[in-house]
């Protein structure tokens, strides 16, 4: 989930989203195409017509074998060992002795190489056994739902179906479906399901009754999160159905794993910034005969990650995605960040504009805010229940069989008890594209937790 610059005057949350274009049913341009791929048979498991029969002496016939047909494999089914299809066996139990896959480990380096073998930052580590099993928890969750979600999604689905697959088969591996009060602040989805399409970059989920589908010339972004007791995994990757695209998610990947590379205790934000502008920006994609610069969308950014707050509390730190003045703010030794970044063949710079999906409450309201309208009163006691300060989607309040919420839902908002979120988009006819990984900032190790052998 991106965090946008506080000094552009959107310093709202992000959560997850999608483009404006879903005002028609999709993004401008679409050609309706789905060009699904169709499993071929293996060469290798082809048989012969014929086998020879039993020689006789006298020249044995050919019998002609009858074969069964092959049943074709559903395309796209993708799940880890153990796990259903779709996933819905709860982790805990394929890792019943909680040894769940540790992510990717990094040394320190240079003058916190001493971490690496000090008894002193390991012992450090070892005491925080509890947040690490949780985390690794949730990001195996996340590796196994968009393994399936990644081999499933597909032109002509709605978004709505995706959206639905993602987060059934989030409370599923956690084992929180999130209907009975208080459930889903135990574990379950961290935040609504962004799918962006387009040159809208982030923020946006569908509402009930949204018919936007997935078109074959569309650049969807999928950002999810998963939490346990607080702990979140935020992670998302871009897919695209035409080759076309293919430089703009190489150039944003690669502008993820630059960040990842330059992130550590004591590291600046300014040179992390710095160092994935230069990776986004060295390239760029020809689109219809037009060569357009890769672009980093400035006023978008990583962040600070603490319990039960997807952007780190009112205290949080940004990871910018460009160059910036401020040489001051640096990484410090158990902190948790989200490494995330945008590339846009457009300005490389988003604005609020569409249907707003994205939600939640605001921290920092004073307590006791009076209400003028007594639903808004019912209405928060059921988000305080249900979500606290994780953010939700009107979807979610749909869920739990609330009705007629909008006019107490748009009094917390003006009321400043809830904050709302719109979707960020860039300019109409660009494409923009994301990556993220969670990473913790362990005493004597950098581990990339959200990694996964897909990126």
């Amino acid at each position: 989930m991106a965090a946008v610059s506080p000094e552009d005057g959107m310093s709202k949350l992000d959560i997850t989203g999608k483009d404006v274009a879903s005002k028609t049913n999709g993004a401008s341009g679409q050609d309706g195409k789905h060009g699904e791929i169709e499993p071929g048979d293996s060469d290798d498991d082809e048989a012969e017509d014929g086998e020879e029969g039993p020689a006789n002496g006298e020249g044995a016939a050919k019998k002609k074998k009858k074969r069964k047909p092959r049943k074709k494999k559903k395309a796209g089914a993708a799940v880890a060992p153990g796990q259903s299809s779709p996933p819905r066996v709860e982790v805990s139990k394929l890792f019943p002795d909680n040894a769940y896959p540790v992510g990717e480990e990094v040394e320190y380096q240079n003058d916190n190489a001493y971490r690496t073998t000090s008894e002193e930052k390991r012992a450090l580590d070892r005491s925080n056994s509890d947040y690490l099993t949780d985390y690794r928890q949730g990001a195996e969750i996340h590796r196994q739902v968009r393994t399936y979600a990644r081999a499933n999604i597909k032109p002509g689905m709605s978004l709505t179906e995706i959206a639905e697959m993602i987060e059934n088969s989030t409370r599923a591996l956690t084992g929180h479906p999130g209907l009975e009060e208080g459930d889903n602040i135990k574990g379950g989805v961290a935040f609504p399901t962004g799918l962006s399409i387009n040159h809208c970059a982030a923020h946006y989920t569908p509402n009930l009754g949204n018919k936007t589908i997935l078109q074959q010339s569309d650049v969807l972004k999928v950002d999810f999160g998963v939490h346990l007791n607080g702990y979140i995994v935020d992670s998302a990757f871009t897919m695209a159905f035409e080759p076309r695209f293919d430089p703009l998610l190489e150039a944003v990947r690669a502008a993820t794993n630059t960040g990842i590379a330059l992130a550590g205790i004591d590291a600046r934000m300014s040179e992390i910034g710095a160092g994935i502008q230069e990776t986004m920006e060295s390239h760029e994609i020809e689109l219809n005969g037009q060569l357009f610069p890769i672009k980093a969308i400035k006023n978008l950014n990583g962040h600070t990650i603490t319990p039960y707050s997807i952007h780190g509390g009112s205290s949080g730190k940004s990871v910018p995605i460009v160059a910036s003045p401020n040489n001051t703010d640096r990484m410090e030794e158990g902190e948790t960040y989200a490494i995330e970044t945008f590339g846009s063949t457009g300005k490389g710079y988003v604005r609020d504009d569409g249907e707003v999906s994205h939600y939640a409450r605001n921290p920092d309201a004073p307590k006791n805010t009076p209400l003028r309208i007594s639903s808004a009163k019912g209405l928060l006691r059921v988000i305080d229940k249900n979500f606290g300060t994780l953010p939700w989607c009107r979807r979610y309040l749909d869920r739990l069989g609330q009705e007629k919420y909008l006019l107490g839902l748009n009094c917390l908002v003006q009321s400043g008890v809830v904050n709302d979120y719109p979707p960020l988009v860039d300019i109409k006819g660009s494409y923009t594209a994301q990556w993220e990984h969670t990473i913790l900032l362990r005493p004597n190790v950098k581990e990339v937790v959200s990694r996964g052998t897909d990126y």
